[in-house]
Formats: structure tokens, C-alpha cells, sequence
């Protein structure tokens, strides 16, 4: 069982920055592909970024609408996924959640993830 746990949420000013953690229980928590979603009042949830660590390296996929704004990374020593997310408009407004996929690689699709924390708020003023 893994239990996420996202911090960071906060009230911004466009413009701004913040930056999103996740902690994670669990001692296979370096095998997992990690995920961030949110989800706008009155909208589905939607894929922002995902990580995986390979033998190879990292694995990482982003949502087009954050795709140079936003900066997803993982440190396993600390069990922790960050979101890095700068020059924020009013338009990521959202709750955003932190998944986990057991197996598989990083993945858009909300149905993929098997573990979701309570999500942290967002608010983005204009």
C-alpha cells in the first residue's frame, strides 16, 4: 500500500511561482511512475506531468498547456515528487493530486494511476 501526501498549495498572484511536494510511503516507491493531475471546479481531472526512473534515466511526459512552465522531478531518497510550476495564470487554477502507477511507465490517463493523495489547492490571481 502507498500513501501520498501533497503539500505546496497556496494562493498566487499571476505571474508567480510555487512548488508542489509529494511524499510517499512505501519501500518500492522508486519503482513507481509518479503523476500529478488537477482538476478545475466543474472540469475532469486532466494529466500535467509524470516521472518515471529507469536504468536508464528518467522518463518524463508533460501536459502541452505546462509544457515550459512546469518542472516535474522525483527524489527517491526522500520519497518526494516535486511539481516546479512558474510564470502561473489564472488557468491553472485547480486541486492538484499526486498519483502513483504500480506498473507501467509514466502515463496521461487518470484510469493508469492505482495510489492518489487528497489533492492541495491552487488559486491563481489575476
Amino acid at each position: 500500500q502507498v500513501q501520498l501526501v501533497e503539500s505546496g498549495g497556496g494562493l498566487v498572484q499571476a505571474g508567480g511561482s510555487l512548488r508542489l511536494s509529494c511524499a510517499a510511503s512505501g519501500r518500492t516507491f522508486s519503482r513507481y511512475a509518479m503523476g500529478w493531475f488537477r482538476q478545475a471546479p466543474g472540469k475532469e481531472r486532466e494529466f500535467v506531468a509524470a516521472i518515471m526512473w529507469t536504468w536508464t534515466g528518467s522518463s518524463i511526459v508533460y501536459a502541452d498547456s505546462v509544457k515550459g512552465r512546469f518542472t516535474i522531478s522525483k527524489d527517491n531518497a526522500k520519497n518526494t515528487v516535486y511539481l516546479q510550476m512558474n510564470s502561473l495564470n489564472p488557468g491553472d487554477t485547480a486541486v492538484y493530486y499526486c498519483a502513483a502507477r504500480r506498473n507501467g511507465g509514466p502515463s496521461l490517463d487518470v484510469g493508469e494511476y492505482d495510489y492518489w493523495g487528497r489533492g492541495t489547492q491552487v488559486t491563481v490571481s489575476s
